[in-house]
C-alpha cells in the first residue's frame, strides 16, 4: 500500500518569524496523525526555521526548488548538498511557476530530478498541461511527454521513492478544479507511463499526488480515489487551520 503524502507549498509567503507561528498553531492540530506523509515546504529563507521547529514532530520539510548543481557561480540558487546540510528531505521539481516564468525547461527538470536522487533528496515532480491542452485532448501524450524527460536516464530503483504530483495549470490557484473522474485518468496516464519507462514496480512504489485548488472542503472528495495517492496544497496550506482540515479529511 502506498502512504498517502499531503505536501503543503508556501510558495513566496511566510517570513521565518510567520512560519514559527503557522507550525505552533498546526502541530497540535495534527500531533496524532500518522496515517499520512504531512510535508511542509516553505521557501528557502524559512528551512532552517521550519526543519528546527518541527523536530520530533511528525512533519518532514522540504523545499521548494534547488539548482542540480553541486556547486558553482549561480547568484541566488542553492544546490543539493546545501538543502542535505541543513535537514531538508523533499523538493518541488518542475513546478508550472519555475516554468513559466524563469524559462524552467524538460532538460533542466531531468538535471534537477537526476541531482535529487543522487544526493538523496525526493522529488516531488510536478506534472501538468494548460487549458487549450486539456480543451484538444492532448492531457495524455503532453503527461507521458513530460514523465519521459523527466525520468530519462533514471535508474529504475532509485526512482521508486520519488513522489509526482499532477498539477494541471488551469486549476492551481485559479479556483477551479478537476473532477476526481478527471483526476483518476490523469493519474492512471501518469502511471502507465512510469511503468513503460520504470518497470511495474516502480509503477506501484511512486505516490502520484493532486495539485490544484485543493480546499478542505474537496480534499476528502479527491483522497477517497483509489488512483489518487495525496494532495499538494497551495493557498488552502498558508492557514493552520485549514491545512489541518485537508490533513485529517
Amino acid at each position: 500500500m502506498r502512504k498517502p503524502v499531503i505536501v503543503a507549498n508556501w510558495k513566496m509567503y511566510k517570513t521565518p518569524a510567520q512560519a514559527l507561528g503557522f507550525v505552533k498553531s498546526f502541530l497540535p492540530l495534527a500531533a496524532e496523525h500518522d496515517r499520512d506523509e504531512i510535508v511542509l515546504c516553505p521557501s528557502i529563507i524559512s528551512l532552517p526555521a521550519v526543519i528546527t521547529a518541527t523536530a520530533g514532530a511528525k512533519v518532514i520539510v522540504g523545499a521548494q526548488n534547488m539548482h542540480y548543481a553541486d556547486e558553482g557561480a549561480f547568484t541566488g540558487e542553492t544546490s543539493p548538498p546545501m538543502l542535505k546540510a541543513i535537514g531538508v528531505t523533499h523538493v518541488i521539481i518542475g513546478h508550472s511557476e519555475p516554468r513559466q516564468y524563469f524559462a524552467e525547461t524538460d532538460e533542466i527538470v531531468n538535471q534537477k530530478v537526476h541531482a535529487a536522487i543522487k544526493h538523496g533528496l525526493i522529488p516531488i515532480l510536478c506534472i501538468w498541461e494548460i487549458l487549450e491542452e486539456l480543451e484538444t485532448g492532448k492531457t495524455e501524450e503532453v503527461l507521458r511527454r513530460q514523465v519521459e524527460k523527466a525520468f530519462k536516464g533514471v535508474v529504475p530503483e532509485t526512482a521508486e521513492s520519488s513522489i509526482l504530483a499532477y498539477t494541471p495549470v488551469w486549476a492551481t490557484g485559479t479556483g477551479k478544479i478537476a473532477t476526481p473522474g478527471m483526476v483518476a485518468i490523469a493519474h492512471f496516464h501518469i502511471r502507465t507511463e512510469i511503468a513503460r519507462l520504470l518497470g511495474r514496480n516502480a509503477a506501484e512504489c511512486i505516490r502520484v499526488l493532486y495539485g490544484g485548488s485543493v480546499r478542505p472542503s474537496n480534499a476528502s472528495t479527491l483522497l477517497a480515489q483509489p488512483e489518487i495517492d495525496g494532495v499538494l496544497v497551495g493557498g488552502a496550506s498558508l492557514d493552520p487551520h485549514s491545512f489541518a482540515k485537508i490533513v485529517n479529511y
